[in-house]
C-alpha cells in the first residue's frame, strides 16, 4: 500500500514539465481558456471520438468539466492531460497525456482532430508521453484500443508499445454502446529502470 503522504511529496519532486516540445509539437497543459477550441476542434467530433473510452463532449459544459478533471490530476499525480499544438502555426490539434493508476503505472492515449490525422503527429506525442513515463518513474505505461481500430493500432506498434496477450479485462466504449463492455486490445511498455 502506497503511504499517500509520503507519495504526495514524492509526487511533487517527480513532477513532469507542464510543457514539453518536440520537432513538430508544442505539448502543454490544458488551460480553462482552451474549452472553446477543445470542444470545437476534437471533444464534439463524432468520428474523432467513435472509438475513445471518454464520452463525445455534447456541450462546452462537458469540456469544462474535463478542464477541471486536468486540474485536479495534474495536483495529484506527476502529470495529466497535454494538448498537442503546431509548432508550425499554434493550431490545435488534439491531445494526450498520462492517466495514472498508481505512482508507477499509468495510461496513455490520444485523440487528434480530423485534419491532423495521418501525419504522424500521435506517434510523435506518444513518444513524448514515453519520456514523460520514464522520467516520473512510470514501470509500466500501457494504453487500450479498440480492436477495429487499425490506425490506432499501428500507431502504438509505431511508437514501441507491444500487444499485452494476457490482457482479459473489458471496456466501455460508451460512443459505440453506452453502458456495454466490450473487448480491448492492450498494447505496453515496461521500463527497467
Amino acid at each position: 500500500m502506497v503511504d499517500s503522504a509520503n507519495y504526495q511529496t514524492a509526487s511533487r519532486d517527480l513532477k513532469a514539465p507542464s510543457l514539453i516540445e518536440t520537432a513538430r509539437l508544442r505539448l502543454r497543459r490544458p488551460l480553462a481558456t482552451d474549452a472553446a477550441a477543445i470542444f470545437e476542434r476534437y471533444s464534439s467530433d463524432p468520428e474523432v471520438t467513435r472509438f475513445l473510452s471518454w464520452s463525445r463532449h455534447q456541450s462546452i459544459a462537458d469540456t469544462h468539466a474535463f478542464l477541471k478533471f486536468s486540474d485536479q490530476e495534474w495536483e495529484r499525480w506527476p502529470a495529466a492531460a497535454y494538448l498537442i499544438i503546431s509548432r508550425k502555426d499554434g493550431r490545435l490539434l488534439g491531445s494526450t497525456g498520462l492517466s495514472f493508476e498508481a505512482k508507477d503505472q499509468a495510461a496513455t492515449g490520444y485523440a487528434l482532430a480530423r485534419d491532423a490525422w495521418g501525419h504522424g503527429y500521435a506517434t510523435e506525442a506518444l513518444r513524448a508521453m514515453i519520456d514523460v513515463a520514464r522520467s516520473t518513474n512510470v514501470v509500466r505505461l500501457y494504453a487500450l484500443c479498440h480492436p477495429q481500430h487499425q490506425a490506432s493500432r499501428h500507431v502504438l506498434e509505431k511508437a514501441g508499445f507491444s500487444l499485452d496477450r494476457t490482457w482479459t479485462k473489458q471496456t466501455e466504449f460508451p460512443n459505440l454502446a453506452l453502458g456495454v463492455s466490450q473487448d480491448v486490445v492492450c498494447y505496453a511498455l515496461i521500463f527497467n529502470g
